[in-house]
């Protein structure tokens, strides 16, 4: 068996990475891809790597030069690599494919060491690497039959969503036998360059092949391996986090706060969701009005302000509509003065935007990082604070203060001149019918109390970016908005907030489902021999590491090992020096099952 790589084209997408280099030597993680691809190649008995060349081909050849002792390396080159594709490049080589069996890869990918080897000891003679579709994906996508044979090819024109469950997208690695080359696929493949010309796509004459004829194609899915398939920058980024170390692949993936979902097969058990709500119902409305939202401008920050004071059923001029709550902190804390009271640990976005020495920390002497009201008021009687923020529930810690003691809170400050914060994102999943402070009767008795709360965490909706600020202290509110973007909502946030009403009741549901999949969740990690996990009124765990891993430890092995993301918590202040906490988010019933199955596995 023989191998044909295909590694001719300009790689303009890459832009200053491939100024003056050919795509398959930009480097991922400090190696070549070409580098990477042929220390995979070496390890199998092949009779030659042929290397088809064209941009920069001449500095591919001095690079490759001896550096692979023992490897047969031919090159073939596609002189006009300007003006052609990829079905030219393997074009010029269909002498070599006459020769033997083949390796077909593209020199632009990524993969694990098991891909390769499970294409090369597959028995079957004629194979196409496949992935199950995902969203980051691109480009040429199969259909298969119940035996695993290709029925049809489908190119990006004829890409239908609706059947996105079928869709298994091609890794550009294939195996052809020199019989199924030299009879069926390289006749097809003069035909179609005579036809329609050499800039195209060599997997189009495959597509035509299943549309004519049974091939006998099989496909093989790679599963969950690792692979990617380099176009752009942000592609080069991504690859850099699949295929790095796991410490490195942790700091990248922390760092770049969010996105998860064009990482194959992550569980992301660190950012907080509602996997109960939107209902499938809700998405539908959404998806029927697509066009009409992509196209339009949304309304400003006068209308979204009705949406949001609709949503919560307060007055519009008590509210701000964020582009998440996110927004609404960074202005609200930059319009503060004096100093901030605080509990910690918490959710640090608030003191995070203040100047240390101007925050003043209470620390729950207790090992659950439990308090109350009392607690707080008794901490801060003779502290010198101008605002005082609550997180309720608490994150991580999940504590929560009932209503009924809230509000001896904020009548509190209010009798010393202090404004209170109350961010209450998680609140809908304590137990309980009305925990929300977010009534006109609560808020005009107290025009020094501020409520936040994004709509991303308890509502399942942090692609819209929606959150809102709360106060009926309308000169505040009034300089808030000014400090926003008057377009800092986009069209499918604000038709969301305006469907919200029919929807509520399912809402109301979801959090009663949550609620229950969180009792069941803190049964099975409370089951967890090194783990001792903190009761939540939130969709989260707070668990302190007793044994066998640190939480850095601990979370390093469940990314490398199970493709599963936690936070670690030990950095946050407040908890004591070496102490070892994680937060787990709640997730759908499933999801939980891998988490737990994943915990007891190691």
């Amino acid at each position: 068996m023989q191998a044909i790589i295909l590694a001719a084209g300009l790689g303009r997408r890459l832009g200053e990475f491939t100024a003056g280099n050919t795509k398959c030597m930009v480097p991922v993680n400090g190696e070549l891809l070409i580098e990477r691809m042929l220390t995979q190649l070496q390890r199998l008995p092949l009779s030659r790597i042929v290397i088809v060349i064209g941009y920069e081909g001449a500095k591919l050849r001095d690079y490759i030069g001896e550096r692979f002792p023992g490897l047969n390396v031919e090159y073939v080159e596609n002189s006009i690599y300007d003006r052609t594709n990829n079905i030219y490049s393997l074009w010029l080589a269909r002498d070599v494919m006459q020769d033997d069996d083949t390796l077909l890869l593209e020199s632009d990918i990524i993969v694990d060491d098991a891909v390769i080897d499970m294409v090369y000891a597959s028995e079957h003679p004629d194979v196409a690497l496949v992935a199950p579709y995902e969203p980051w994906m691109d480009g040429t996508m199969v259909c298969l039959d119940d035996d695993d044979n290709i029925i049809s090819f489908i190119p990006k024109k004829a890409f239908d969503y609706n059947d996105i469950d079928r869709y298994y997208k091609t890794v550009n690695i294939y195996k052809f036998s020199r019989d199924f080359a030299s009879r069926c696929y390289l006749p097809f493949l003069e035909a179609y360059i005579k036809a329609l010309g050499d800039n195209e796509y060599y997997e189009q004459v495959l597509r035509v092949i299943t549309l004519v004829d049974t091939a006998g194609i099989k496909a093989l899915s790679i599963g969950k391996l690792p692979w990617y398939e380099i176009d752009d920058v942000q592609d080069l980024r991504i690859a850099e986090t699949i295929f790095a170390d796991v410490d490195s692949r942790l700091e990248k993936l922390q760092h770049s706060y969010g996105g998860y979902w064009r990482y194959p097969g992550l569980k992301d058990f660190c950012y907080l969701v509602n996997p109960y709500f939107p209902t499938g119902k809700m998405i539908d409305e959404m998806k029927s009005n697509f066009d009409v939202l992509l196209r339009n401008y949304p309304s400003g920050m006068g209308v979204n302000s009705l949406l949001g004071a609709k949503y919560f059923g307060v007055r519009h001029d008590y509210v701000v509509t964020g582009n998440g709550a996110a927004e609404l902190i960074k202005a609200l804390m930059e319009h503060s003065e004096g100093r901030l009271g605080v509990t910690a640990p918490t959710f640090e976005e608030y003191p995070n935007r203040m100047d240390k020495d101007a925050v003043e920390v209470f620390v729950p002497d207790n090992d659950d990082f439990h308090y109350t009201a009392d607690d707080l008021m008794a901490y801060f009687a003779d502290k010198p604070i101008s605002t005082l923020l609550v997180i309720n529930p608490d994150n991580p810690s999940g504590n929560f203060i009932p209503r009924h003691d809230l509000m001896r809170l904020v009548e509190w400050t209010r009798s010393r001149g202090v404004r209170l914060v109350v961010d209450e994102s998680f609140v809908d999943f304590a137990e309980g019918d009305d925990n929300t402070l977010l009534h006109n009767f609560v808020l005009e008795r107290a025009p020094h109390l501020v409520v936040v709360k994004s709509i991303s965490k308890s509502y399942g909706v942090p692609g819209l970016r929606l959150g809102v600020l709360v106060s009926s202290d309308v000169e505040m509110v009034r300089r808030l908005r000014s400090a926003c973007a008057i377009w800092n909502i986009n069209s499918f946030g604000e038709y969301y907030m305006q469907i919200y009403g029919k929807y509520e009741k399912t809402y109301e549901e979801a959090c009663r489902k949550i609620r229950k999949v969180r009792d069941t969740l803190f049964d099975e990690l409370s089951a967890i021999g090194y783990l001792r996990v903190i009761p939540s009124a939130a969709n989260y765990f707070l668990c302190e590491v007793t044994s066998r891993f640190s939480a850095a430890e601990l979370t390093r092995v469940l990314l490398d090992r199970c493709n599963i993301l936690i936070k670690d918590c030990s950095g946050k202040r407040g908890f004591p020096p070496g102490a070892q906490f994680i937060r787990i988010a709640v997730r759908d019933s499933a999801d939980n099952r891998v988490l737990i199955d994943a915990l007891k596995s190691l």
